[in-house]
Order: structure tokens, then C-alpha cells, then sequence
């Protein structure tokens, strides 16, 4: 039982909600049970796991530590007080994992996303669950983006970061490359083109810009077309989120009834 902050396992844990230490270790922190389920569920093994007693005493944490430690993964017992200092949420479950960055191949057939200056961890995390469930093919991050490594972003992500490629802090002249071949369009609420007016079943980008400001001059010289979600007249605009929500699973939608369904597979809950 780890019960000093001291510690240097617990120290290095906490060096990870630092962007920078994050990167140079390519780690970072996977809190929570569910996370973790997810996490082995998509073949992730974490280097390193710490429970308190309390959850460890959990019937189905139980089956949780067992698969773990049946893995090689080492788990360590702290205290309360410990996993407080490491947690990133006020009231932790109890459970916490240190993983090493994903590396998952982009689905080139599928469509790209791109996400130009989206600065708020809770609008990052739910995109990228969305565009998991909506079987976008690659994320593409640029370095104005919030780090999609960050404790916030990955709990909102639930799981999207064990299943979904991503490309992230990337400069425009790679973007651009990596869309070469493909129509590239911007979410652009003064676009001329309704989303439901999009052909989405051929490879395709859609560029997102940020919350205040939009995407940026080189996002917008690298888009075909601009992109809009009609409203009723008097609301200005919709969340990041959920406007990015929408034109994924418009282009899911077109994408599944092109091949008649069969190659449309993730159903589930939307909770």
C-alpha cells in the first residue's frame, strides 16, 4: 500500500497532466474502471495500474484487477489521500492507469476529420466519441488544438482514444498533404452547401475550426467548399460538438446506405 505523494511512481504520475511530460514519455492517465475496460478491451495493456482498497473490494472490480494482473500488468495499492493526488476529478472511482500512446492505422477509405483550434477539453472529448461511433477513419489535430492526451479529453473521449487513429499537433503543410486526395470541406456556418447536400460516400475531410474563433486562414484556403447546418432563423449557432456530431453521422448515414447496411456495424447506445 502506496501511502506517501512522495513516492516516485505517484510523483511520475503526476508529472503526466503536464502536456509536455506527457509527450516526451508518450504516456498517459486513464482514470476510472470503465476507461480501463475499454482500454484492455481494445488491446491496450496499461504499464501500470493503482486501485485503493475500496474499489479493489468491488465484485466487478475484482474481475478487472484479476484480468489485469492475469496480463502482467502490475497493480499497486495507495491510499485515499494518494489517489486524490494523482486523480484529475474532484471525486476519483478509485482506479487509475498509466497507458502508452495508442498507435492505430487510419482507415483511408473512411472520412477525416480535422480540428483546427477546438480549445475545450469537454468539446475535444465529445467529438471524438462521436466520430468513433460514426467510424471516422482518421482525427487529425492541429497544434492550436487543446492535447487530446489530457485527463479531461480522454474521459469525455470514453474510450475513442483506444479505438480511433489520431494524428495529433500537426502543422497545416502535413494536413494538407495527408488531403490530397480527398474533397475537402469546411464546417462553415455562412456555407453555401447544406450538410444533407453533401456527397459524403467518396473520400472526403471535414475541417472544424474552434469555439471562438473558427478555423483558421490556411484551414479555410485548404477547404473545397463550405459546409453549414440550416437553423431556424433567430439561433445563431450550435456547440462545436454537437455541430460536428451532426455532419459525422450525415456522412455515416450516406456511407451505410451506399453499401446497404452491411458495412454498417457499430450500433449502440447513445448515453
Amino acid at each position: 500500500m502506496i501511502t506517501s505523494t512522495a513516492n516516485e511512481k505517484v510523483r511520475y504520475v503526476r508529472s503526466l497532466h503536464r502536456k509536455p511530460v506527457r509527450h516526451k514519455e508518450n504516456r498517459f492517465i486513464v482514470e476510472g474502471m470503465r476507461l480501463i475496460e475499454e482500454m484492455k478491451e481494445a488491446g491496450q495493456e496499461p504499464v501500470f495500474v493503482f486501485c485503493t482498497e475500496l474499489f479493489s473490494g468491488r465484485p466487478r472490480a475484482t474481475a478487472l484487477l484479476q484480468t489485469l494482473r492475469a496480463s502482467g500488468t502490475q497493480v499497486l495499492g495507495v491510499s485515499d489521500q494518494v489517489m486524490r493526488a494523482m486523480a484529475d476529478t474532484k471525486t476519483p472511482q478509485g482506479v487509475l492507469a498509466v497507458s502508452r500512446f495508442p498507435q492505430i492505422a487510419p482507415v483511408h477509405s473512411a472520412l477525416t476529420l480535422v480540428l483546427d483550434g477546438v480549445r475545450d477539453p469537454g468539446n475535444l472529448g465529445t467529438i471524438l466519441r462521436s466520430a468513433d461511433a460514426a467510424a471516422v477513419g482518421q482525427v487529425i489535430t492541429t497544434k492550436g488544438t487543446v492535447d487530446v492526451f489530457s485527463p479531461k479529453v480522454v474521459r469525455g473521449g470514453m474510450g475513442a482514444h483506444f479505438r480511433l487513429p489520431i494524428w495529433y499537433d500537426r502543422e497545416w503543410q502535413e494536413i494538407e498533404a495527408a488531403l490530397d486526395d480527398r474533397q475537402v470541406l469546411l464546417a462553415d456556418p455562412q456555407g453555401d452547401l447544406a450538410y444533407y447536400e453533401v456527397d459524403w460516400t467518396g473520400p472526403s475531410a471535414l475541417i472544424v475550426g474552434g469555439e471562438a474563433q473558427g478555423a483558421g486562414r490556411e484551414a479555410r484556403e485548404s477547404a473545397d467548399r463550405g459546409v453549414a447546418i440550416p437553423m431556424q432563423a433567430g439561433v445563431e449557432s450550435l456547440n462545436v460538438a454537437v455541430a460536428t456530431s451532426i455532419m459525422l453521422f450525415e456522412a455515416a448515414r450516406q456511407r451505410s446506405a451506399q453499401a446497404h447496411g452491411l458495412c454498417s456495424s457499430r450500433a449502440g447506445s447513445f448515453a
